[in-house]
């Protein structure tokens, strides 16, 4: 499979790269590094990218950043970063990305444990990744050709609790093996309309 992964760079794409072109030919993309770069928030800027790479098998979102801040004095402005970046971002991809992706494809997103297990001035998180997950459920029984659609919801990964440390208590950290389980999973199983948690 030709395989886009958007957000390479990242722990979470690295572990999804590593694990998937360990068998499939991938294709590696961002904001400021990859074979191809990106704003997920410009939509001209995604409808490029995808015209540029061609035919894909499936499609890969590991990007996205979210707002963390006290509940109490967090701005609307704030609160929509998240909104404007991780959710529309993601779902950019799929909107734009339908037309090049080939039948029997796949996207997978990729939302975080925050909407099942919150912390402290996590709101912002916990409302994206609740709704990735139920903009996935939604749109796998109206995907067209067969394509598929599922989103990976991880734990803390173990290369970041020490950049993390104190913002998430009690939660135990990930393997990025997991993780990369998770996102092969989706691309190579048959789901669709599921949110695959790691932790």
């Amino acid at each position: 499979m030709r395989i886009l992964v958007v957000g390479a760079s990242g722990t979470v794409g690295r572990s999804a790269v590593a694990e998937l072109s360990r068998r499939h030919e991938v294709v590696t993309a961002g904001r400021t590094a990859g074979e191809a770069t990106v704003d997920l928030m410009n939509e001209e800027s995604v409808r490029a990218m995808f015209a540029r790479l061609g035919r894909l098998d499936a499609v890969v979102a590991c990007a996205g950043h979210v707002h963390f801040g006290p509940l109490a004095s967090m701005t609307p402005a704030q609160f929509r970063k998240g909104l404007d970046d991780k959710l529309m971002g993601q779902i950019n991809l799929v909107l734009l990305g339908l037309p090049h992706v080939a039948d029997g494809g796949s996207f997978t997103l990729t939302s975080g444990i925050l909407d099942r297990d919150p912390v402290r001035a996590g709101a912002n998180a916990a409302a994206v990744n609740g709704a990735i997950g139920g903009f996935v459920k939604g749109a796998a029984i109206d995907m067209p050709r067969g394509i598929r659609i599922n989103a990976v919801s991880p734990g803390l990964l173990e290369e970041s609790a020490a950049k993390y440390d104190g913002f998430f208590p009690g939660h135990e950290p990930v393997s990025s093996v997991r993780v990369g389980l998770a996102y092969a999973k989706s691309v190579e199983g048959g789901l669709t309309g599921q949110v695959i948690t790691v932790g």
